[in-house]
């Protein structure tokens, strides 16, 4: 092992010990601080890759039951050590890389890449705003960014950096890089525009109506979110183009040779057939079924129709490494991040952090609170994780405040929840699929992350709060 592998893994491990050696802060068991100790070791690891990603996960998972840090007892900590391995949300993002399979083996996915190439292809920003036109026409409907962005979006899109050249490792910058970034930023602010965009916000709206007695509807949430949202969807293929562009910019002549492929294609098979009409179902039961079957239901029962079917094998199904390594990278740090809640460090957090802000003014607690509530989803797995952990905390915490405006509060922080799917690989459902696309490196996904976090979070702050004072009054 080279000097940098060697450095690359002591580095968390020194993190690890040295947080764990620290003096426990006041308000917490020895237990959570060193769990705690044990997290942000794991989340160094992730950024810095000693071993494979999941290998870090699981370590973490394995240091934390051995020694009992969530559960006391044995059988108690190695079932909460395995606990993510159950998330549905595991299950869907792993779901997504079977129809992204599907799409492949049949061939459906080359032919509405070449097809989206013939019509927009001429430039490389083309295709970027073709992407993400597409989330924003199927946000209000499926109210789910993973289901979206697994079932439909990404794998069609996987097919269009190959059309010119473009395969993770060393050609990804010149397209594939560029698309699958814009697909995740794109999905991450349509799922703030719409209610609907986003199973969180229906779960955050029902504690915001059990915690402050006041709701919204539907068109009050895209209404009091419209100018950031506008603002930031408008610029977004340009500013990642800007930001992260590109090699490939200008492809005259690719519509012309698009034409061709689709000519030599052939006629649509049988399987390509049965493909798209599976994928039509499901996009039908996100949209219509909710009351029957759960997002992730649905994507299993497509996917046992896509092998009982034979549009693929079960070796495709065992066999596909990318989407087992996401699925337990993904599970792992549901996991973690559940333990965080378990060992109480996440209320005590919310807590302290209420508490040192309550002598300032209104409006800079406000902005403070959004912030903290913003970056505190580094600690999360998930988006429902953090809307149910801190969501209730901090309402609870604010309505003791002395003439804190509760609606623009709740609305403030809940327009949060799907532009923080921006920070991380496993912030939101679509980050490991996208991450998991190979496309991407470790080093530029965490990179990318911050700097379209502050991004987000400025536009957001600069505008949303004096526009939704403006709109609330």
């Amino acid at each position: 092992m080279d000097s940098k592998k060697i450095m690359t893994a002591v580095i968390p491990i020194t993190i690890t010990i040295i947080l764990a050696l620290m003096p426990t802060p006041q308000g917490l068991t020895p237990k959570a601080w060193y769990y705690f100790a044990v997290f942000a070791g794991v989340v160094v690891g992730m950024i810095l890759e000693p071993v494979p990603v999941p290998v870090v996960c699981i370590i973490g998972l394995v240091v934390a039951a051995s020694f009992g840090l969530v559960a006391p007892n044995p059988g108690d900590s190695i079932k909460w050590a395995l606990s993510g391995f159950a998330s549905n949300t595991a299950w869907l993002v792993f779901a997504a890389f079977m129809f992204a399979a599907g799409y492949e083996k049949t061939g459906l996915g080359r032919r509405i890449a070449l097809l989206l190439v013939k019509l927009l292809g001429k430039k490389t920003l083309g295709l970027g705003y073709a992407v993400a036109l597409s989330d924003l026409v199927l946000s209000p409907f499926v109210p789910s960014n993973s289901a979206r962005s697994g079932g439909t979006i990404y794998p069609i899109i996987k097919n269009i950096p190959p059309l010119y050249g473009s395969a993770p490792g060393e050609t990804a910058r010149k397209l594939g890089a560029y698309i699958m970034w814009t697909a995740l930023a794109a999905t991450c602010v349509t799922s703030s525009m719409v209610l609907t965009g986003l199973a969180p916000n229906i779960l955050a709206l029902e504690i915001v109506g059990k915690v402050y007695g006041v709701t919204f509807t539907w068109k009050e949430w895209f209404l009091g979110f419209l100018p950031v949202g506008a603002l930031l969807f408008l610029t977004l293929p340009l500013l990642i183009y800007w930001i992260y562009p590109p090699e490939i910019k200008s492809t005259e002549g690719v519509g012309k040779w698009a034409s061709d492929e689709l000519i030599k294609m052939g006629n649509i098979s049988r399987n390509e057939k049965l493909m798209g009409l599976l994928a039509s179902i499901a996009l039908i039961l996100w949209i219509f079924g909710g009351r029957w079957f759960d997002n992730t239901t649905v994507a299993l029962m497509v996917l046992m129709a896509m092998i009982v079917l034979h549009i693929i094998d079960w070796s495709d199904f065992v066999g596909n490494k990318t989407g087992w390594n996401v699925y337990i990278f993904l599970a792992s740090l549901i996991g973690l991040a559940d333990g965080l809640r378990i060992v109480g460090f996440l209320k005590w957090f919310a807590t302290m952090t209420t508490t040192v802000m309550s002598d300032l003014p209104i409006t800079w607690m406000m902005i403070l609170l959004v912030v903290v509530f913003f970056y505190a989803h580094y600690m999360f797995g998930t988006i429902s994780a953090h809307t149910s952990a801190l969501l209730p905390v901090f309402l609870a915490a604010t309505m003791t405040v002395p003439g804190m405006p509760l609606k623009p509060m709740a609305m403030l922080l809940c327009y949060t929840l799907g532009i923080m799917g921006i920070l991380t690989p496993y912030a939101t459902g679509p980050s490991p699929i996208y991450y998991g696309s190979g496309f991407i490196k470790v080093s530029e996904f965490w990179k990318l992350g911050f700097i379209f976090g502050v991004i987000f979070l400025g536009t957001y702050l600069l505008i949303g709060i004096p526009y939704l004072e403006w709109y609330l009054k």
